[in-house]
């Protein structure tokens, strides 16, 4: 017994109870969706689809093997409802809200688990901000309920309008990109609304919101939105994000929409430039896009939007440590700097290994997939970038994949989520460092 308890003591790491907590909400979320009840044909659903399509809500993707409005029924609607709420707030921030108002004691493992769940800078005030990301979260999704609502109840009635209006705020908040705009053809996702500029832009916006992050948008409120008082982390954040969401939009805007009309172009383009980072709601057929633009969307659904939001990817802040440390490396700069802050090396290594490791797996389940599916390498590599930077986006294959290239994205999805690094800290036994070095023998680079 005693054993037992060093061992959890030692073993069972922050990083473990997040890993165990996601799977654990997977499968129980994978059960209820087999349930008869849940498809509208009141049959049984195969284990791996509904694996499939739990693991795709609580990771927050989008990937679907089934269209969620005309396969699942308001039951399964509902339970991927609140498996894409847990995991865009993340399981266990869920479970530190319920004991904050049920008015427990949070003690110094729990606070430690959700620092490392939510990548808080710190552990102190660390309950406070739970509180500000639950309310925070709550408030935005009624606000664009509401708004999405105006336009939803105009097409479908006042009960089904509401229930897709609160549906598709939170879907889009969680950078989930599920919808139940089915109805209107299979998997056509928000393609009958391309021309609506009230849910276009509503849907964007909750999506940026979603994922620029909740550290990002308490540090603007606690200075007031004035941008040189703001966090280093948060100036990268904003300046990165609006690069990311304008250089893609000229693109789109006078390259590959160029022959529709000017509000829809602009609503195209827009749309196209925000969704990939990384909700997976489309206005357009992805399987009609040219190579190129489907190659720039790939970079972008890597990509992702920012640390402690509901997106995944390598995030905006790696990209930018990135770029800033080539700048100064081709500059021969001894630091990386930028706003008058000098980022660590440490801070550098982690982006190169988490670039390296998405790299990775996006060649190596492209491969494998190309060889099962015999399919156009460009093609699976897309639906692999999609599931690595939980995005959803697909150009239509997803449906017609074996169980194999299935339980891979389902793996991919399972990263793109928690973290690469934070799997392979909750899985690698790591021992102390030893306080000797081997010698330095240069090697010839380039």
């Amino acid at each position: 017994m005693v054993k037992l308890k060093v061992f959890l003591h030692d073993h069972f790491t922050s990083f473990r109870t997040i890993l165990l907590a996601f799977l654990g909400l997977i499968i129980i979320g994978a059960c209820l969706l087999t349930l008869p009840i849940s498809s509208r044909s009141g049959q049984a659903t195969n284990f791996v689809d509904a694996l499939f399509t739990s693991s795709s809500a609580v990771c927050v993707t989008g990937l679907i093997v089934f269209d969620t409005a005309s396969y699942w029924s308001t039951f399964g609607q509902f339970i991927i409802l609140l498996l894409i709420q847990f995991g865009g707030l993340g399981v266990i921030t869920i479970a530190i809200t319920t004991l904050i108002f049920t008015g427990r004691r949070i003690g110094i493992m729990q606070r430690s688990t959700m620092q490392d769940a939510i990548s808080a800078p710190q552990i102190g005030g660390i309950v406070k901000l739970t509180k500000f990301i639950f309310v925070g979260t709550l408030v935005i999704e009624m606000i664009g309920a509401f708004i999405l609502s105006i336009a939803f109840v105009k097409d479908y009635g006042w009960l089904k309008g509401i229930w897709f209006g609160i549906f598709h705020s939170v879907s889009a908040f969680c950078n989930a990109g599920f919808d139940l705009i089915g109805q209107h053809g299979t998997q056509s996702s928000l393609m009958p609304y391309a021309n609506n500029a009230l849910v276009c832009i509503s849907i964007s916006l909750l999506i940026i919101i979603g994922g620029i992050g909740f550290f990002t948008w308490r540090d603007l409120l606690d200075v007031k939105f004035r941008f040189k008082a703001l966090r280093l982390q948060t100036k990268i954040i904003l300046l990165t994000t609006f690069w990311l969401i304008l250089l893609p939009f000229l693109y789109f805007y006078f390259i590959e929409f160029k022959q529709n009309e000017l509000e829809t172009r602009f609503l195209l383009s827009l749309f196209q430039s925000v969704t990939p980072r990384t909700a997976g709601f489309s206005t357009i057929d992805y399987g009609e896009m040219s190579e190129s633009g489907l190659l720039i969307t790939m970079l972008l659904m890597l990509i992702g939007g920012a640390p402690g939001s509901t997106a995944g990817g390598i995030k905006v802040t790696s990209l930018f440590v990135l770029i800033a440390f080539t700048s100064a490396f081709i500059r021969k700069k001894d630091d990386v700097n930028f706003s008058q802050r000098r980022i660590g090396i440490d801070i550098v290594e982690h982006a190169v290994a988490i670039l390296f490791i998405y790299v990775f797996l996006l060649i190596m389940g492209g491969l494998i997939l190309a060889s099962v599916e015999k399919l156009e390498l460009l093609a699976v590599l897309f639906e692999c970038a999609s599931a690595l930077g939980t995005v959803g986006l697909s150009t239509g294959i997803t449906s017609s994949l074996s169980e194999l290239s299935k339980l891979i994205l389902i793996s991919f999805m399972w990263f793109g989520r928690i973290g690469v690094l934070t799997i392979a800290y909750a899985t690698i036994h790591t021992t102390n460092k030893v306080p000797s070095r081997f010698p330095t023998e240069k090697i010839i680079i380039g």
